[in-house]
C-alpha cells in the first residue's frame, strides 16, 4: 500500500527545518523511524522530539556537515547503531549563497556552495549505497532546484551546483538500475524557508515573478512528492528529475 513505511529507517539531511523537516514529518507519519542530520544540532533535537510526540515514531538527531566525508560516514554508523539499516535517504542539506554577478562572485562562497551542495550529495550517495546494494533495496532522493535547469541570474554558483546534482542523480540511477534501488531528484521552486535569509529581496521577487502559480512552494507539497519517491511502490522510476516548480520549468 502506498505510503506505508512501518519498520523502515530514513535519514533526512538538513532535516531540522524547511523542506527537510517537511519530508521527515511525512516519512514519520507513514511509520518510518527518522534520523535528522543537520549542522544545527539544537534545532534538530527539538525537531526530532516533535516528530516523536506527533507521530509516535522513534527519531534521532545527529550533528553532521555533509561536506565532510568523515562526518557523513560517522553519522551513518551512529544512525544504524541506534535505528538499524537505512532504507531511505533524502538529501535536503544545501545553501544558496550570495546574489552576485559571476565575474565578481566571491571565490570562497563559490567553493563552499559546491562543497555542501555537490560534494554533500556525493558523500550521501557514497555512504548509503554500499549497504543498500548489499540488501538489494533503497530509496534515495536528492534535492536539486529549478535553478539547475534554468540558471538564475546572480546565482551562478547555486545554479551550477544544482545542475550537478541532477547529473549525479542520473549517473547513480543508471549504475544501480539492476537492483531494487531508486535514486531520483526533485527540482523545487523557491519555498519560504531559512534559505531566504541568504538571498536579496530583489532575487526573491525575481524568483516569484517566474512562477506561473504566482506563489512560492509549500514545504508540505515537497514532502508529499518526495515521500512517494521513497515508497516501495516506486520500483521502476530511477535516475529521474521530478518538477516541483509551479509550472516554471519548460523541460
Amino acid at each position: 500500500m502506498t505510503g506505508q513505511k512501518s519498520g523502515q529507517v530514513a535519514i533526512v539531511t538538513g532535516g531540522a527545518q524547511g523542506i527537510g523537516f517537511a519530508c521527515a514529518r511525512k516519512l514519520a507519519s507513514q511509520g518510518a523511524a527518522v534520523a535528522l542530520w543537520d549542522t544545527d544540532l539544537e534545532l534538530a533535537i527539538s525537531s526530532a522530539k516533535s516528530l516523536e510526540e506527533d507521530c509516535g515514531i522513534k527519531s534521532l538527531a545527529v550533528h553532521v556537515d555533509v561536506s565532510e566525508w568523515e562526518q557523513v560516514s560517522e553519522a551513518l554508523a551512529t544512525t544504524e547503531d541506534q535505528l538499524g539499516p537505512v532504507d531511505i535517504a533524502v538529501n535536503s542539506a544545501g545553501i544558496a549563497g550570495p546574489n552576485v554577478e559571476i565575474d565578481t562572485y566571491p571565490l570562497e562562497d563559490w567553493k563552499q556552495i559546491q562543497e555542501i551542495n555537490v560534494d554533500g550529495s556525493f558523500h550521501v550517495l557514497r555512504a548509503l549505497l554500499p549497504g543498500m546494494k548489499a540488501r538489494d533495496y533503497g530509496r534515495i532522493v536528492l534535492i536539486a532546484s529549478v535553478a539547475g535547469k534554468e540558471g538564475n541570474p546572480n546565482a551562478s554558483a547555486y545554479s551550477a551546483s544544482k545542475a550537478a546534482v541532477m547529473a549525479m542523480t542520473k549517473s547513480a540511477g543508471k549504475e544501480n538500475a539492476l537492483q531494487d534501488i531508486s535514486i531520483n531528484c526533485v527540482t523545487p521552486a523557491a519555498a519560504r524557508t531559512r534559505i531566504f535569509d541568504q538571498m536579496s529581496e530583489e532575487h526573491i521577487n525575481y524568483m516569484l515573478s517566474k512562477i506561473p502559480r504566482n506563489r512560492f512552494l509549500k514545504v508540505e507539497e515537497a514532502g508529499d512528492m518526495i515521500a512517494w519517491l521513497c515508497d516501495r511502490e516506486n520500483s521502476f522510476t530511477t535516475g529521474a528529475v521530478f518538477d516541483l516548480s509551479g509550472g516554471r520549468a519548460t523541460y
